[in-house]
């Protein structure tokens, strides 16, 4: 018994000691394990993490092709670099509108032809970034500074000519029956006198058989001493009350005589167009 008793003892001791051991020793024990839980939560934590990432990192992608995406303008008349470059709100304005379309636009930036088209965002600055890239190399930096400030003062106290409109050549008329019906509508229309050419060259035939110097000196008006005078037979305070301005006060020349005649019709009858006999 007492051997036993010595024999359990020992391994009394020796299983506190190792309880003890465990007990003390537990949280250097408790560290792996520890650690290996959280070394393999991490990797699911990670996962899980990537996937709520991903969609999200995807889309960001997406939406940056898309805002990198270069528009397509087509020019109408009318138009100008900058007022497209203002329209689209082109960082660097017209010039770096026009350095991305050189080829499309052409040497000249102040013309730009209805039709084309122009490449407004990424295509448009990959271009003129590269050309940039390229002219910087080439050109000291102080000399690009001078170029660009007088390139600026250039811009803000000149602009480019607009194009005179073209002078419009005086019009002709032949001295003739025709031309002297076109001249006198002519003057009509800027008189506003109404008329037209069929209604005029009607009456001249009637009238006159387009001589403009034909006078009648037989009828009542001839007797008062005021005889019918010229292509449309007007006789002379006729002609003085409807003179159009700027026509010649002759009643025998054709242009006068038709606008002043006209004038007489439009008064009395509303056009020569509503005459068709005596007047």
């Amino acid at each position: 018994m007492p051997a036993q008793g010595k024999h359990r003892r020992p391994k009394s001791v020796s299983l506190s000691r190792g309880i003890a051991a465990v007990t003390t020793g537990g949280a250097v024990l408790a560290l792996p394990v520890l650690g290996a839980t959280t070394a393999s939560a991490a990797p699911a934590h990670s996962v899980a993490a990537e996937k709520a990432v991903a969609p999200v990192s995807v889309t960001a992608q997406a939406n940056s092709v898309t805002k990198a995406a270069p528009a397509k303008h087509s020019v109408v008349s009318g138009e100008t670099l900058s007022k497209i470059a203002r329209e689209y709100s082109v960082s660097g304005g017209w010039k770096k509108l026009y350095e991305g379309n050189r080829k499309a636009v052409g040497e000249n930036p102040n013309l730009i032809h209805p039709g084309i088209t122009l490449t407004i965002g990424a295509k448009a600055a990959a271009q003129s970034d590269a050309k940039a890239g390229k002219a910087a190399k080439a050109v000291p930096a102080a000399e690009r500074t001078a170029t660009a400030e007088r390139a600026d003062r250039s811009e803000r106290t000149t602009a480019a000519p607009a194009a005179a409109p073209a002078a419009a050549a005086p019009a002709t008329y032949t001295n003739d029956l025709d031309g002297w019906i076109k001249e006198s509508l002519a003057v009509m229309a800027q008189h506003g006198i109404p008329g037209s050419y069929e209604g005029i060259h009607r009456n001249i035939i009637r009238e006159s058989s387009g001589n403009p110097n034909a006078i009648n000196n037989w009828d009542s008006n001839a007797v008062k001493g005021t005889p019918s005078k010229g292509l449309l037979q007007v006789i002379d305070p006729t002609f003085q009350a409807y003179h159009v301005p700027g026509t010649s006060t002759d009643s025998y020349d054709p242009v006068a005589n038709i606008t002043a005649a006209c004038n007489y019709a439009a008064d009395r009858y509303g056009s020569i167009d509503n005459v068709f006999g005596a007047y």
